[in-house]
C-alpha cells in the first residue's frame, strides 16, 4: 500500500493510471512465471516478534468534535482521524503489534524467500510526482542485504504485506511532533523491521513435512448506494465540482463525497468478495480485499483454530475500509460513504466469519 504510485485500484480515469493496470498485470504474469521456472526443494518455518514502536491508531475520540459536521452535513460523530494533537481523549481501537515471519529455504539453508506481515498503513513522506515502495520496499532491500543474499541465482525474494492497518498509521499523536527529511522515516521504519525480522528468521525451526491446505469463498455483500435524498444534494455540487475540476481546482470536502455518490450509484447492488484462507502446519493466513481495522485482525487472531495466524489486508482486490458497526456508529472518514468505503455496515462481521469459518474447517480436516 503506497500513495506515490500510480493507482491499480480501477477508480481511476487517468490514461497514465490505465496504462500501469495493464503493465502491472504483465508483471504479475512474469512473477508467477518465474516462481514456476524457479520451482525447488526448500524448508518453511516461522514466527513473531513485537515492534510497538511504529503502530499507533489514527481514529481519536476528539473533544468537541461531536459538533463538527461530516461532508454530509450532518454533525454527531465523535471520532476523527488524524485529529490533530488538541483535544484528544483515547484511541477509537487497539493496534496489532506483532510483526509476523515467513521464512522459506532451499533445501541446502539458503534464503529463498522471506514474508512478513505488519499491521502499518504507508508512511510517506517523498518528493511529490515520485513513485516509491514506500517502507515495503526498503524493507524487502534490506532484509536481502542482511541475509547475504543478494548475489543468489534463483534470487531471494523478501516482501512485506499489509497486516490489519486500515486504522492504524506511524505517528504518535500524543507524542512529541516529529520532522523528517524526504524518506527518512520509511527508511528508518523499513530498516528497523528488517533487523527485527532477520533476528527472527535466525531462530526459526524449518522444516519440509509439513502439510498444505486452502480454502476460497466469494462472499455477496451489499454496497452502500446513495438513496434519493443523497442524490438529490449530490448533483448540484457534482456540477460545481466537475467545473472546478476541469479547471485543476481542488474540490471542497462535500463536492468530494458527491462525486463519489454519483459513482456509487452506478455500482452493483450486490458485490462478491473473494476471501481466502490457506493452512501451513499449524499457520494459518487469512486474506481480506479491504483495508481492515487492527481489532478485526486480533479478533481473528484470537478466534483462530491454528497456534498462529496472521491476516493479509487489501488481498485479491479492494472494497475498501472495513469498519465494525461500532466503529461506523461513531463515524469519521473511514465510515464516509464512498469507493474507497462502500460496503454494508454488517460486512466486517460477515467477513470476519467467513475467515474463520474456512480456518476451522481447514484444521478440522487435518
Amino acid at each position: 500500500h503506497t500513495h506515490s504510485a500510480p493507482r491499480a485500484i480501477g477508480i481511476s480515469d487517468e490514461p497514465e493510471d490505465k496504462a500501469y493496470l495493464k503493465f502491472m498485470a504483465r508483471r504479475i504474469a512474469d512473477g508467477v512465471q518465474r516462481a514456476i521456472n524457479n520451482l525447488a526443494p526448500a524448508e518453511i518455518g516461522w514466527g513473531g516478534t513485537d515492534a510497538p514502536e511504529f503502530v499507533h491508531n489514527r481514529r481519536w475520540f476528539v473533544e468537541g468534535n461531536e459538533k463538527t459536521a461530516n461532508p454530509f452535513g450532518r454533525k454527531g460523530e465523535p471520532v476523527r482521524m488524524n485529529p490533530g494533537r488538541n483535544g484528544l481523549v483515547k484511541p477509537a481501537g487497539p493496534v496489532d503489534a506483532e510483526l509476523f515471519i515467513l521464512s522459506v529455504r532451499h533445501a541446502d539453508g539458503r534464503p529463498m524467500a522471506l514474508l512478513a506481515n505488519y499491521g502499518l498503513h504507508y508512511i510517506g513522506g517523498i518528493p511529490r510526482g515520485v513513485v516509491s515502495a514506500d517502507y515495503f520496499g526498503v524493507f524487502a532491500d534490506h532484509v536481502q542485504e542482511l541475509l547475504m543474499a543478494d548475489r543468489q541465482d534463483p534470487p531471494f525474494v523478501g516482501i512485506m504485506s499489509n497486516g490489519t492497518s486500515g486504522d492504524i498509521n506511524a505517528i504518535n499523536f500524543k507524542g512529541e511532533r516529529q520532522r523528517f527529511k524526504a524518506y527518512e522515516r520509511m527508511i528508518q521504519v523499513g530498516r528497523a523491521l528488517a533487523d527485527k525480522a532477520v533476528a527472527v528468521c535466525r531462530g526459526i525451526e524449518h522444516r519440509s513435512d509439513l502439510t498444505l491446505d486452502m480454502r476460497e469463498v466469494e462472499l455477496p455483500l451489499k454496497i452502500r448506494k446513495p438513496d434519493a435524498a443523497r442524490l438529490k444534494w449530490a448533483e448540484p455540487l457534482y456540477a460545481s465540482g466537475q467545473s472546478k475540476f476541469d479547471g485543476g481546482k481542488r474540490l471542497t470536502r462535500p463536492e468530494v463525497y458527491a462525486r463519489e455518490a454519483m459513482h456509487l450509484k452506478d455500482y452493483p447492488d450486490v458485490a462478491r468478495i473473494k476471501l481466502q484462507a490457506i493452512r501451513i502446519g499449524d499457520l494459518g493466513i487469512g486474506s481480506i480485499p479491504c483495508e481492515v481495522f487492527a481489532e478485526t485482525g486480533l479478533g481473528i487472531k484470537d478466534s483462530s483454530p491454528t497456534k498462529a495466524t496472521f491476516t493479509i489486508e487489501l488481498a485479491n482486490g479492494f472494497w475498501g475500509y472495513l469498519p465494525t458497526p461500532q466503529q461506523h456508529q461513531w463515524g469519521g472518514y473511514e465510515t464516509w460513504p464512498a469507493r474507497s468505503s462502500c460496503l454494508e455496515i454488517q460486512a466486517e462481521p460477515k467477513i470476519r466469519k467467513a475467515v474463520l469459518g474456512m480456518l476451522e474447517e481447514m484444521h478440522a480436516g487435518r
